[in-house]
């Protein structure tokens, strides 16, 4: 190639960089080699009750904040207008329509949905968290070991109880949330196997609103109360806030969080009373999912996130926790170590 054309080829693109740089639609960014990349453009789909439920949703929605921040990806957030497969499969499509790439679905009630429209974009990489059931080369499992995470908060919930019973509160009764309720009752019985664990669930399938109905969950607590116990497990979504009244309501009871750190994100009210969050850190595994995907990584199959990865573990916010820590811990190690193998039902 001669000098002439050399010069007038990086005039042009220099010339085609401005035009894009003055229209702020970002053509590229750099990684730590310094090479060029084609900008990534990620899709999220939340479940129905979306970002602001202070829970599952939002830590998500963290994740793809720190992937924006630190992977200078652009993103369009959207939320499935109604609970069912056809909503979230429009939901899905509309996202990888748009461009999206990869497109995460956060949660397994989106299994169906992307099963469906997998098919129609073989191109795009789909990400689903909590749910392993859709085989497809284009379909990446999300898993987390909740059974961990909360074995260690049912090891808080048997030091801190007095009356020697302590409750817990499912969203929906399925497969997922029975792993949060196992690994809870385990923690508990490993300090002392007579401390009575009860379960309240708020619906069952096909009705799935268990995980957006707060007052159900404010009264379900309100019951476990009154039968004795005084430290409270949610694992509810956007339910858990019901359950946090409820104990705010009732003197010498403890709420344990779940998720997120909800100490951090609850009413000042409410706040003291939140012992502690299993924290469930689908932050970490949507931003890894797009770090992989800006990397190069395109291959579906699963990936888990347990206490190895910290993929799970509990909050320390509130200092009241200070005195339960020590057992805490122990039992991390005895998990890590295979010691103890937590229960998933």
């Amino acid at each position: 190639m001669t000098k002439s054309i050399r010069v007038a080829v990086l005039a042009a693109a220099v010339t085609l960089l401005s035009a894009c740089t003055a229209a702020t639609v970002p053509v590229s960014s750099v990684d730590s080699s310094g090479l060029g990349r084609a900008a990534v453009h990620v899709g999220i789909a939340y479940d129905s009750a979306g970002r602001g439920d202070k829970s599952f949703n939002d830590a998500a929605g963290a994740g793809l904040d720190r992937a924006k921040k630190e992977l200078l990806v652009e993103a369009t957030e959207a939320t499935t207008a109604a609970e069912s497969d056809d909503a979230r499969a429009d939901t899905l499509r509309g996202l990888a329509q748009g461009g999206s790439n990869p497109v995460i679905a956060v949660g397994f009630l989106y299994a169906a949905a992307v099963g469906t429209v997998a098919k129609e974009f073989p191109d795009t990489l789909f990400a689903i968290i909590d749910d392993d059931s859709v085989s497809a080369k284009n379909v990446v499992s999300l898993l987390f070991s909740e059974e961990q995470g909360s074995y260690l908060v049912g090891v808080a919930a048997a030091q801190a109880t007095r009356t020697g019973r302590v409750g817990f509160v499912g969203g929906v009764d399925v497969p997922l949330i029975h792993k949060f309720q196992a690994g809870y009752a385990a923690g508990v019985h490993s300090v002392d196997p007579d401390i009575r664990v009860d379960a309240r669930y708020l619906s069952k399938p096909p009705d799935f609103s268990g995980f957006g109905a707060p007052d159900k969950a404010r009264s379900a607590a309100r019951r476990l109360i009154d039968d004795g116990a005084d430290v409270i497990y949610t694992a509810a979504g956007g339910s858990g806030g019901g359950v946090f009244e409820a104990v705010a309501a009732a003197p010498r009871t403890w709420a344990i969080g779940v998720d997120s750190d909800q100490y951090a994100s609850a009413a000042e009210a409410v706040r003291p009373r939140i012992l502690t969050s299993m924290l469930k850190r689908v932050d970490n595994g949507v931003f890894q999912e797009i770090q992989a995907f800006v990397k190069g990584d395109r291959a579906g199959g699963s990936k888990r996130y347990d206490l190895k990865v910290d993929g799970v573990g509990y909050a320390t916010s509130n200092t009241v926790l200070g005195p339960y820590r020590s057992g805490m811990e122990k039992a991390r190690y005895r998990i890590l170590s295979g010691a103890v193998k937590v229960p998933t039902k």
